[in-house]
C-alpha cells in the first residue's frame, strides 16, 4: 500500500495507492472520497395510499414510495420487492396499518416472504368490533447478492379490507418497509 500527499493549488490531497481519499483545502477543511465511506445499501418505503383487499386472502403489500433506496435495490414500481446485489445479512422491519369496516371481527397477520415463500411470521391476532390496527414484524435474513429477495404479504379477514397507506404530501406512513445491511 502507497500513501501519498500531493499538494494542489487549492490545498492537497491524500493517496492510497493512486486513488484520492481525502481532499484538504487551503482552510484546512477534510472532505473524504466515496470510496472511503462506501455507501452502505439501506431502503425505506412506504404505501401511499389504501390498498384494497379480498377478505381473508394472502395479498403482497404495494409499498410504492421510496423515502431512500441507496442503492436502488427496492422494485417499487412492478414486483414491490427488495432484492439486493450485495450479499450479506440484511434486518428486514415491516409495519402493515389495516383497516375494514367497524364492528366487524378481523383476523389479521403478516408474512415475511422470501424468494417467494414464507420466512417469517409476524402480528397473528383478532381484533373485535375495531376498525383498524396495525401490525409489526421483523427478522434477519441472509440475502446472496444475486437471485435472493424479500416481499411483504399480509391477510385481514375482515368486511372491506384495505392495507392503509400514507399521504404523500405530508410524508405520512401508516404502513412500511425498510432494509439494512448489517453484516458481510
Amino acid at each position: 500500500m502507497t500513501i501519498a500527499i500531493k499538494p494542489t493549488a487549492s490545498g492537497s490531497t491524500i493517496e492510497q495507492d493512486g486513488s484520492t481519499i481525502l481532499t484538504v483545502d487551503g482552510s484546512g477543511n477534510i472532505t473524504p472520497s466515496n470510496d472511503l465511506y462506501p455507501k452502505s445499501p439501506a431502503v425505506f418505503a412506504y404505501l401511499s395510499a389504501d390498498q384494497s383487499v379480498s377478505s381473508s386472502v394472502w395479498t403482497k403489500v404495494a409499498f410504492d414510495i421510496e423515502r431512500f433506496d441507496t442503492n436502488n435495490f427496492y422494485d417499487n414500481t412492478t414486483n414491490y420487492r427488495f432484492q439486493p446485489t450485495i450479499a450479506g445479512y440484511y434486518q428486514i422491519n415491516t409495519n402493515v396499518f389495516l383497516g375494514g369496516a367497524s364492528g366487524t371481527v378481523a383476523q389479521v397477520t403478516g408474512i415475511i416472504y422470501k424468494n417467494g415463500g414464507r420466512y417469517a411470521w409476524f402480528g397473528y391476532g383478532e381484533a373485535a368490533n375495531n376498525n383498524e390496527g396495525v401490525i409489526t414484524g421483523s427478522t434477519l435474513a441472509y440475502l446472496n447478492g444475486s437471485t435472493d429477495y424479500i416481499e411483504i404479504y399480509a391477510l385481514l379477514g375482515a368486511t372491506s379490507p384495505v392495507f392503509k397507506g400514507g399521504n404523500t404530501s405530508t410524508n405520512d406512513s401508516y404502513s412500511t418497509f425498510s432494509a439494512h445491511l448489517v453484516s458481510v
